[in-house]
């Protein structure tokens, strides 16, 4: 589902963390957006799913505002998400969290409803958690709850699937896992992402974000460049092709003004 921000502006306690934002995820395609820490990438996404109200500009899902034409239920209905920050869930099957992805979809959810366990159970098939179903989700590792989150988003159904940076504390090869199933998906995408390699190597297109302000968007190899990566992240950078994957990877060195981490 195409997914538009039309110069939007966020505050956060009187704070402008984003300033006249515009992007676009195409339909079908896995689009991030990166950045330094504070740089305002979970904002952004949060303004998508109705937790944070832009100050002005539009953010347009499937063609409608979702702040302004849609409502929260019909809003869930397009759009799914996996956020940085989740319930513990201690007192629930893995089953149970993904099935929580059909509340948007019925008045009076209920884990009786036929066609709704269908649903999570073809979910938790596609992230490969069918055999944990039974499971406390507290008693899972990262990258498993991880894979319910997923699945429960999946559940969800919508035609957007958002996630804030849904690698986070995991494993290189959890890291790897995870995208490889969300680039399989063929579901609009638009993710916030920490990793600069998995952003080049899993995202269709760029959006990168500095001091609130978007500085440029485009295909990976185009908008990693050494220069932007020395104005943005303050490194050293050469962008390659992964002899292992042919896609595109990056190495990194000091820039050459770091003081090593000792302020002068």
């Amino acid at each position: 589902m195409e997914t538009r921000l039309e110069a939007v502006t966020l505050d956060i306690g009187g704070v402008r963390v984003v300033t006249g934002a515009t992007l676009h995820a195409a339909p079908g395609e896995v689009t991030g957006i990166v950045g330094p820490n504070g740089s305002g990438k979970s904002s952004l996404l949060r303004a998508v799913y109705r937790a944070l109200r832009p100050g002005s500009g539009a953010v347009l899902v499937g063609g409608d505002d979702v702040w302004r034409n849609l409502t929260p239920r019909t809003s869930a209905r397009r759009t799914s998400v996996v956020a940085q920050e989740n319930p513990a869930a201690f007192d629930f099957t893995v089953a149970e969290v993904a099935a929580a992805g059909r509340t948007p979809h019925s008045a009076a959810w209920t884990q009786d409803r036929t066609a709704d366990r269908r649903i999570v159970t073809d979910a938790l098939e596609r992230v490969g958690m069918t055999h944990a179903a039974g499971r406390p989700y507290a008693t899972l590792s990262g990258g498993e709850k991880q894979r319910v989150l997923l699945a429960r988003a999946l559940a969800q159904q919508g035609r957007l699937l958002v996630l804030d940076e849904p690698t986070n504390h995991l494993d290189i090869g959890t890291q790897l896992d995870l995208m490889e199933l969300v680039r399989d998906l063929g579901v609009t995408t638009l993710t916030a992402l920490h990793d600069l390699n998995l952003a080049a190597a899993y995202c269709d297109r760029l959006h990168v974000l500095h001091d609130g302000h978007l500085v440029t968007s485009g295909p990976p190899r185009d908008v990693l460049t050494p220069e932007l990566l020395d104005d943005v992240f303050h490194v050293r950078a050469a962008l390659t092709t992964n002899p292992l994957t042919g896609r595109p990877q990056l190495s990194f060195a000091p820039s050459d003004t770091s003081t090593n981490g000792v302020d002068t």
